[in-house]
Order: C-alpha cells, then sequence, then structure tokens
C-alpha cells in the first residue's frame, strides 16, 4: 500500500523562514485549485505517464501551505475524492496539517465527515515571543484550545511541530516549550532545525535578531532529545519523535522508499523507482500540465541516506541483498572507528546513528557511502 500527498499551497500570511510554495488567495482562486486537485484525484490525467495500474493507498496527508485555511466543502470534497480513488478504508491514517490560529473549529464537521484521524499542528514553539518573532499569530492559550477542542470532536493523535534554534531561544524557553507539548498530552513532536533558506525574511533580515549559533542549537537538540525520551517518546527518526504506536504512517513511507503519489503544485512523487512532480505554479496545475520526470530513485546512496534517518537504521543484510556485497562491505570497514567516536551503534549486522551521530548525519552518511 501506498500514500498519498495533496499540496495546498494556500496561507494567511507567509511566515519569515518559509520556503515552502504558498502564499495568500481569495476564495475563488482556492476553488479553481480544489476543483482541479479533485479532477486529478479522480482521473490521475496529468500524472498518468508515471503510473501502473491502480494506486491504492492506507495513508492520506493533507500538507501545505495551510490546509486549514480550505473553507470546509472544498476540504471535504478533496479527502472524499482520495479516500474513493485510492481504495483508503477504515484503518487508514489520514492527516491535516492545521494551523492553530485558524478557525478549526468550523473544520470539525469536515474531519467528522471524512474520518480525519489525525492533525499535525504548526506550533513551532509556546513561548509567545519566540511565536511572534515566527510571524505565528495564535498564543500559547489559543493553542491549548485548538488541542482540546480535536480531543474533544475525537481526534487525539495529534502531533506538534517544534523548531529548535529560534531568534533569542534558550534552553529555558524551549524547555517552556516541551514541558507544555508533553503536559497536552501529545502523541507525536516534529523538532526541526531552524535553516535560514535563501530569500526567505530571515535570510534578507538576519542582521536584525539573534540566531543561536551551532553549539548552542546543538545543545538545544540534546535538551530536546532527553526530554522528550525521559517523557516516554520515542526517537525514531532524526526530527521526530512519538509515544509507541504513534509514529507517522504517511512520512515513515518517504524513509523507508515506499511508493508515495503526490497531488498539486509543488507536490512530489516516488512510484515503482520513478520520480516525479508538478511545478510550483497553481496556475500550470489548474491548467492542466503534467506532471515532471524527475528521474530514478532507490539507488543504493539513496536507501543509506534514508534508512539512517530512522533510529533502526540500517540492516546490513538486506543492503547487501538489494544492493550486492560491496555496497554492506564498505560501510563495515568504516563502521568501527564512527562507533569509536560515539557516532553510530553497530554490531556487525546493523548500523544505526546515535543522537550525537544525528547532529553529524549529513557527514556521517557522506563517509558512509
Amino acid at each position: 500500500m501506498g500514500g498519498v500527498y495533496i499540496h495546498i499551497p494556500f496561507c494567511k500570511s507567509k511566515c519569515p523562514y518559509c520556503d515552502f510554495y504558498s502564499y495568500r488567495c481569495d476564495n475563488a482562486s482556492q476553488k479553481k485549485y480544489v476543483n482541479a486537485l479533485v479532477d486529478e484525484i479522480k482521473t490521475l490525467r496529468r500524472c498518468s505517464d508515471f503510473l501502473q495500474g491502480e494506486f491504492k493507498a492506507d495513508t492520506l496527508y493533507i500538507g501545505g501551505g495551510t490546509p486549514s485555511v480550505l473553507i470546509p466543502d472544498n476540504l471535504t470534497a478533496i479527502i472524499v475524492a482520495a479516500k474513493s480513488r485510492f481504495n483508503i478504508g477504515d484503518g487508514a491514517e489520514i492527516t491535516v496539517e492545521c494551523n492553530p490560529g485558524s478557525d478549526i473549529s468550523s473544520l470539525i464537521p469536515a474531519f467528522k465527515k471524512c474520518g480525519v484521524n489525525r492533525i499535525s499542528l504548526g506550533m513551532q514553539s509556546a513561548v509567545d515571543s519566540e511565536r511572534q518573532t515566527l510571524g505565528r499569530s495564535a498564543d500559547k492559550k489559543r493553542i491549548r484550545e485548538a488541542i482540546n477542542l480535536l480531543k474533544d470532536n475525537g481526534i487525539d493523535n495529534i502531533s506538534l511541530d517544534i523548531m529548535l534554534g529560534i531568534p533569542d531561544q534558550n534552553e529555558d524557553s524551549l524547555k517552556e516549550t516541551l514541558d507544555f507539548a508533553i503536559e497536552c498530552n501529545t502523541k507525536h513532536i516534529s523538532a526541526y532545525i531552524l535553516k535560514i533558506e535563501d530569500g526567505t525574511f530571515f535570510d534578507i533580515h538576519r542582521e536584525r535578531y539573534n540566531f543561536p549559533d551551532d553549539n548552542a542549537v546543538c545543545d538545544l537538540y540534546n535538551q530536546c532529545a532527553d526530554t522528550l525520551e525521559k517523557a516516554g517518546f520515542v526517537h525514531y527518526e532524526i526530527s521526530n519523535f512519538a509515544l509507541p504506536g504513534y509514529e507517522s504512517r504517511h512520512n515513515t513511507k518517504y524513509w523507508e522508499l515506499e511508493d508515495y503519489l503526490g497531488i498539486g503544485a509543488a507536490a512530489h512523487s516516488y512510484i515503482k523507482g520513478k520520480r516525479f512532480y508538478f511545478e510550483r505554479d497553481t496556475e500550470s496545475f489548474v491548467n492542466g500540465k503534467k506532471a515532471i520526470f524527475d528521474g530514478i530513485g532507490g539507488d543504493a546512496e539513496e536507501y543509506i541516506m534514508l534508512k539512517l534517518r530512522l533510529k533502526k537504521g540500517l540492516d546490513l543484510i538486506e543492503l547487501q541483498k538489494l544492493y550486492g556485497k560491496k555496497s554492506a562491505e564498505n560501510i563495515t570497514k568504516k563502521a568501527p572507528f564512527l562507533k569509536e567516536q560515539g557516532l553510530i551503534n553497530f554490531d556487525g549486522k546493523s548500523l544505526s546513528l546515535t543522537t550525537k551521530g544525528f547532529l553529524l548525519s549529513n557527514s556521517i552518511i557522506a563517509e558512509l557511502i
């Protein structure tokens, strides 16, 4: 079974750190885009060149942008069409990204009607001053209200996004955010290190802000991992923590190199080893432009890179079966030194990164491959 991702490129405003394809739009433009999404879901006309037979899924992820800016009828139309087209049945994981500042109460009937059972809330921080710096309008009280509203309506599988490396962030302010997330009985936390992307407001005006240096960010990451693991969370991927059984089934498909189909402007797909995507252009999508081939994926290097994002790491026997003896031998030769440095766990049959190793993952993976 594969996963389906639907991209909603609309936001109320652009956050200073955001490099995703998103912008403000009016209701008429929203409706035109949703109509095009529903048409593509039903016909798969724009990505038919890359599909082989029926595509069935057991996860559906509505991301953005800010999907919670959609009016309820539009969100319902998208999810109903996707569930029907891809045979998404009972037991599937259906996630919608929401901004706690959105009118989530208006979407509750749509969530119930469509079987939405997981919400990813873009909190970023529970410290109001940090949220203001990040361009987030809702305060801690509003975030708590959104969480309680979802739980009161039967959705308790809630993921909170947390950002590390926010201007002026320190161990005390991160503790406030982590304590809040734990106190709210959150099931999943995604903790991302802020990367200043070219062309964003933070990039253009970085001299205005007091960003923590690299050493401070490493300390924040270690604090986050230590605090959440003590609270019972499993650090199952570089940036993701979950109570047992609440790991993101959809996102895990990316790291396990399973098939996923992305629909909408800027959405990417991986089907049977082929990668393809839609342009970052809503108009071209609305006007029927087809998906673009993006090369062959799933080689040994990509397999190693993605597996090492996961806490369970890389099974060397499986690697050898898939890609040959040499690929495993090369890693086995380099593993003892990395283990001595406390960067990896290695028992001769499997290899995984330690928390320290996660912070240097790009360098370690480059060395191994």
